[in-house]
């Protein structure tokens, strides 16, 4: 089970008499402890452990466990990521006064939201460290390391009375997944195409003896858990711009700053945090009204939505704080089940920060709470992603216009357009027969 950082200390009694320090003087005391140290060790605070040496980053503290244990003693949680993206909760053991705090004790509490050890209260109402029983991540969804499968993009073509035109997204290899295309079921070659995000689709001209009929993809897939990654081709400043339903500044701007009140000189690691828990404690994961537009404005106003109003609100917030941030999306490929159909598109961000892209996933963490610290900073490897970023300019230009995002086909019959059903199946490795 995952429990929280726990604020009593094995050997102190709950009901001990304590002094008056309240829960910002606590913070104040942790944080210039962990930025002297930083500033000490070239930028990183070193945790010791009995293998190696870690050096981190602080991403936050938790300011909901921070507690005054007694006379001048004091206890905090913090958050601190590695150049990986591996978060690690350690708690801190402080003694002293306000303004003169030092800590006594560290220790490693959980990895990206595993925890090492638990908490367990004793008859005499004192604390004691308990063995974590070994957690499973793959029963929420999760596959970390590798994943290997086939996959399965299959159309189902309606009666076309004229004429038609049909787009569909091609996922290609890139640093996290070897994409290979085992086989194209469909008279119509049409073409593939790319876009200038390097998106790549297969456009093809229809007429009415294509009615009816199925357009089938398959691929092998070979995918890598993500982390945090270089990238120095990118052009930082096209994602700090606003897009159609991804506005930057006005009230995006004036919720960041709220969000951010007081952490100006946080490092911008720690401000996308804030925002991430942010948007997690403020929008629900809910299937209602107008959701699965990507529109970051409803995602404010009805706080509610899937996963693409979550990031699309993140990645508002992001920019409107200076922080570029981009969107992609996909597939989430199911973790507890080696094969079958695939419950539709998903889609995932990334920020930022630090000189690399800090992969998130927001609408997931809000699912999966005991996974919220694992999903900033990493994707898992049982993903496919078909395409990035936002208001796509495709070749030809669909009468539509630009589109917003791009995960099931666009088809226009007639220049008009129209939905068409759209089915995903995989086989993980070792089941590869459909």
């Amino acid at each position: 089970m995952f429990v929280a950082c726990t604020s009593e200390r094995e050997g102190k009694n709950e009901n001990a008499n304590t002094q008056k320090v309240t829960v910002a003087e606590i913070e104040a005391g942790i944080r210039a402890e962990i930025d002297e140290a930083t500033e000490k060790n070239g930028g990183y605070f070193e945790l010791p452990l009995a293998e190696d040496t870690m050096k981190l980053k602080l991403v936050r503290v938790h300011t909901e466990y921070l507690s005054n244990l007694g006379p001048d003693s004091h206890f905090a949680c913090v958050d601190l990521a590695d150049d990986k993206g591996d978060v690690y909760d350690v708690d801190f053991f402080l003694s002293g006064k306000p303004g003169n705090m030092q800590v006594t004790e560290m220790t490693l509490h959980k990895e990206n939201g595993k925890p090492l050890y638990n908490w367990k209260q004793l008859s005499d109402k004192t604390w004691k460290r308990v063995d974590a029983e070994a957690s499973d991540n793959r029963l929420m969804g999760v596959v970390e390391g590798e994943d290997r499968f086939r996959f399965r993009y299959e159309v189902e073509i309606p009666e076309i009375e004229e004429s038609a035109e049909i787009w569909v997204p091609i996922p290609v290899s890139n640093q996290w997944q070897d994409v290979t295309l085992l086989s194209q079921t469909f008279e119509n070659e049409g073409a593939l195409k790319k876009d200038e995000l390097d998106n790549k689709y297969y456009y093809a001209q229809l007429n009415d003896n294509d009615s009816e009929t199925s357009l089938i993809f398959e691929y092998e897939v070979v995918r890598r858990e993500k982390n945090p990654y270089a990238d120095p081709d990118a052009e930082l400043n096209m994602y700090l711009v606003s897009s159609d339903l991804m506005p930057v500044g006005g009230r995006f701007e004036s919720i960041a700053n709220e969000i951010l009140k007081g952490k100006r000189k946080d490092s911008d690691l720690m401000k996308a945090r804030a925002i991430y828990d942010y948007v997690s404690d403020t929008v629900r994961y809910r299937k209602a009204g107008e959701y699965g537009t990507g529109d970051a404005n409803y995602a404010c106003d009805s706080r509610s939505g899937n996963c693409t109003e979550f990031h699309s609100y993140f990645i508002s917030l992001a920019r409107s704080a200076n922080i570029p941030a981009r969107f992609a999306i996909g597939a989430a490929i199911p973790a507890e089940r080696n094969e079958g159909g695939v419950n539709g598109y998903h889609c995932w961000a990334e920020f930022y920060a630090e000189g690399k892209w800090w992969p998130v996933d927001i609408s997931e963490g809000n699912k999966y709470a005991a996974l919220s610290t694992y999903y900033f900073g990493h994707h898992p490897a049982n993903r496919l992603e078909f395409s990035n970023g936002r208001d796509l300019v495709l070749d030809p230009m669909p009468e539509t216009g630009k589109v917003p995002f791009f995960a099931y086909p666009v088809f226009e019959e007639n220049n008009k357009p129209s939905n068409v059903k759209t089915k995903f199946s995989f086989v993980r490795e070792g089941k590869m027969d459909f």
